[in-house]
């Protein structure tokens, strides 16, 4: 049987990091595409999937919640990994000699005031650490790449400066999926419940599907919309509960959500993390 984490990205990624940290038992394994990470675990190259949600910088990540539902997986984890910045260049290189910094796009505007500092451009990449795997092809010595200190170790770069990041409190969450649920578990800091749902169409159906939650004490998380097939008529919902299905006041609040949705699909049950605090 498999032993492999899959994630997207090329070795150094935040979502590399992310593996080694929440499975160091587990082989990790990258791919080009969150479809690839989705698609190893369906076909059983890979046990599980690391992929990330949001991050409290830049917000949802683009296309996961459409992923989700459609993969055929669940939620097994989550994992919060702290994000930290690093200005990678060659080995014996300075701050001061570095002109331009490749790195994903979502990284640029998050170490701006440390670029505007330094007078070094930023370039967007597709990929930061594969970005720092071209420096080190390149040999480019006015260039620099925004990435992990993973990264730096990896390929043999070295690090200019550390948590160049404009905020300190830049973290992406991560959820790890796997091909079958485990409802089993109950975790030392409660249980998240995650569903996605479409609302009936009829006046003020989401207001009535949300009041369930309210009256029956059940704390909701998160609660986002997106359109469905390009639709503007047809929205699904994605929801993060404090609460195992088996509670009371979660299946109480879940019945009278279910009586006004036309759709209703639980796609993980698990530990609540404690970083979430």
């Amino acid at each position: 049987m498999t032993n492999r984490i899959a994630f997207q990205g090329e070795p150094g990624a935040y979502s590399h990091e992310a593996c080694l940290a929440a499975r160091p038992d587990m082989d990790p394994m990258p791919c080009d595409s969150f479809e690839e990470v989705i698609e190893a675990v369906r076909s059983g190259i890979a046990a599980q999937a690391m992929l990330p949600i949001e991050n409290t910088t830049y917000g949802r990540v683009a296309d996961i919640h459409r992923l989700l539902p459609e993969s055929g997986l669940h939620i097994l984890d989550e994992a919060f990994v702290r994000v930290r910045i690093s200005l990678l260049g060659l080995p014996g290189a300075r701050i001061e000699d570095i002109k331009t910094v490749r790195a994903h796009l979502v990284l640029l505007p998050q170490s701006s005031e440390f670029l505007k500092l330094h007078g070094i451009r930023g370039v967007s990449a597709a990929d930061s650490a594969g970005a720092a795997a071209n420096l080190a092809r390149s040999k480019a010595a006015e260039e620099g790449v925004l990435a992990s200190a993973l990264a730096a170790k990896i390929y043999g770069l070295d690090v200019l400066a550390e948590d160049v990041e404009d905020h300190g409190h830049n973290t992406t969450r991560f959820v790890i999926m796997g091909p079958e649920p485990d409802h089993t578990r109950r975790g030392d800091h409660g249980m998240i419940t995650t569903f996605v749902f479409e609302v009936r169409n009829i006046p003020a159906a989401l207001f009535k599907a949300m009041g369930g939650f309210a009256t029956n004490g059940v704390n909701m998380t998160k609660l986002e919309s997106y359109m469905v097939d390009g639709s503007f008529s047809a929205t699904r919902f994605y929801a993060d509960i404090e609460g195992h299905p088996d509670d009371r006041n979660v299946q109480l609040a879940m019945e009278e959500l279910d009586y006004f949705t036309s759709s209703l699909d639980i796609i993980g049950v698990y530990p609540r993390d404690p970083a979430r605090d």
